[in-house]
């Protein structure tokens, strides 16, 4: 052999050698994450090279832009609020009608051992993206920007683009959003795995195929979801489970969903921007799962109801003001609220409907506390009994929501998470 050939031959051998480990791996879900969220990704990763290109670079920078913002106007009051006022956390977390909403989640209950959100939205999925064309994901970032904006200004998820925007594209569901928020809030994921639910409530993997297309299905009552497992760092692991399930009294049941959650330990349960639905009948089961189960309650006023919280069980504090629903939800509002909220402590953050910070409403209600006879906590009602008002100008609202925003079926047709049963 020539001397050439063996120079040339050592040459290739150290060059194989210095090649990155991970050059032919497939892409990891956390290196997808942090690509989806506009985020360096480690230099050896597959999609490295992609991260020079102009449309996700200008994708970070918006990101950048939103999150910041979020961050000083909300999320580090919100995490003050958790650190003064949570101080008896639990190991999971309950956030029904959230949608893909990880990131209020974690804000106000960053320790949980598990969470656990729920909405009618699909699970999605998000494919190998090396294998899609420059123009394809250029394409799927911007439609991922657009699901999220309305979260970011105003602190919900709008129904109608949510409709659409989580149904369409190789990137859809509540599983790229999920990752998105994973990835901003500084989590590591390590593994994710599709999930369904049996009619007893036992989790059993599923493959991705049948996960998407009971997602994607009116059909089957079986409850299909996504199971995340992430870490803070070097923290401990941490499980984070969406379902794409009907929370409406039958669906709820016969879906295997409620028995999941009946087998938990003690929860602390978010609601917020929840359409009302709580303070109605077809939602009775869910409402009293969520009594029953949690320890703490943190919601607006689209939660339950103020005259379920028995003043035996529940100590109940007020934060911010309360002007009452929007108007297209006006015969929803509660006269006991308006009287709590007369001596409510300020609250430093907008949230739900009414989102300007001046103008939200937090209700913070925890169990196995007694409460003084002035504590203003209404005795349960009936189911068909909702709150009302009594104002002229409210009437012509709720005749208006009765009239238009609802469907025969039960379909409220609101722009913000429709729920049907």
């Amino acid at each position: 052999m020539s001397r050439l050939i063996v120079v040339v031959l050592v040459t290739f051998l150290l060059t194989l050698s210095a090649a990155p480990a991970r050059s032919s791996e497939a892409v990891t879900a956390d290196d997808t994450a942090r690509f989806l969220a506009g985020l360096p990704v480690p230099s050896n990763s597959p999609l490295a090279p992609f991260t020079s290109d102009l449309v996700w670079l200008s994708h970070a920078r918006y990101l950048n832009s939103a999150f910041a913002r979020e961050e000083s106007a909300h999320f580090s009051k919100i995490r003050e609020f958790s650190e003064k006022y949570l101080t008896e956390k639990h190991d999971t977390v309950l956030y029904m009608f959230s949608g893909p909403d990880f990131l209020y989640a974690t804000t106000f209950f960053p320790n949980a051992s598990t969470y656990i959100l729920a909405g009618l939205e699909p699970v999605g999925s998000v494919p190998d993206l090396t294998s899609l064309s420059r123009s394809a994901a250029d394409g799927e970032l911007r439609s991922l920007e657009a699901s999220m904006s309305s979260l970011f200004s105003f602190s919900f998820f709008i129904t109608h683009k949510m409709k659409t925007q989580l149904r369409e594209g190789q990137i859809y569901g509540a599983l790229p959003i999920l990752y998105v928020f994973l990835a901003r809030t500084s989590k590591t994921i390590h593994e994710v795995n599709f999930v369904r639910l049996d009619e007893q409530g036992n989790l059993q993997i599923a493959g991705e195929l049948d996960a998407v297309t009971l997602s994607q299905t009116n059909k089957t009552v079986t409850s299909s979801g996504v199971k995340i497992v992430f870490s803070d760092g070097n923290g401990p692991r941490q499980t984070l489970y969406y379902f794409s399930t009907n929370l409406a009294d039958g669906s709820f049941q016969r879906s295997g969903f409620s028995a999941f959650l009946a087998k938990l330990g003690p929860a602390d349960s978010l609601i917020k921007s929840a359409s009302y639905l709580l303070h109605g009948a077809h939602f009775a089961g869910v409402r009293t799962l969520l009594l029953n189960r949690s320890a703490t309650i943190v919601q607006d006023d689209s939660g339950i109801p103020l005259t379920y919280f028995e003043a035996t069980k529940w100590r109940v504090q007020a934060f911010g003001h309360y002007a009452g629903p929007l108007p297209m939800f006006a015969n929803f509002y509660q006269p006991r609220m308006a009287e709590l909220f007369r001596s409510a402590s300020p609250l430093e953050f907008g949230i739900g409907y009414r989102w300007r910070k001046n103008e939200s409403n937090l209700l913070l209600a925890q169990s196995g506390s007694q409460v003084s006879n002035e504590e203003p906590t209404a005795q349960p009602q009936t189911d068909a009994n909702a709150p009302v008002v009594t104002t002229p100008s409210a009437k012509k609202a709720r005749k208006r929501v009765q009239g238009d925003g609802m469907r025969p079926s039960g379909c409220r047709i609101a722009t913000v998470f429709p729920f049907c049963w």
